[in-house]
């Protein structure tokens, strides 16, 4: 459930759990961005209306992919999970997202991903001259989220 207060929290601290839990490093995400939802917008006009601008009328409505970023483990969770998918599999889950107040007191805000499957893995760059830290990403199909 949401903990509304006057000024915004930080960004920084959140927990996402694939269906596993959110404890250990294979939970642990770096950065997760798509969170959002888009209304179609329907535009009616009758002949006879006297205004010349058509009405806007809500159609359907569609969840953005959402993206998560984290460091190369050597784990194959993720990898796993986009096999799944890749062999035909139902692979849905129901992926949690929250967003932490600083002192990890309260929850602030939480995202609930419906019907979340992978649809794309980047693994790392990988530069010999570099000192970057590898980090592979997982793009994910949504069919619906809540909002706590």
């Amino acid at each position: 459930m949401a903990t509304e207060r006057e000024r915004p929290y930080s960004a920084f601290r959140y927990l996402v759990d694939l269906g596993g839990g959110t404890n250990g490093a294979k939970a642990g995400f770096q950065e997760v961005t798509g969170l959002g939802v888009e209304i179609t917008m329907q535009e009616y006009r009758a002949g006879n209306e006297k205004r010349a601008a058509p009405m806007k009328i809500p159609g359907l409505y569609k969840v953005t992919d959402v993206s998560l970023k984290r460091g190369v483990l050597g784990a194959l969770d993720l990898t796993e999970w986009l096999n799944q998918v890749r062999n035909g599999e139902d692979a849905r889950r129901q992926v949690t997202i929250q967003l932490q107040s600083e002192d990890l007191s309260t929850i602030a805000m939480t995202w609930t991903l419906e019907g979340a499957q992978p649809m794309k893995y980047t693994g790392p760059s990988l530069n010999g001259k570099g000192t970057d830290v590898a980090i592979e990403e997982l793009g994910l199909s949504v069919e619906d989220i809540k909002f706590e």
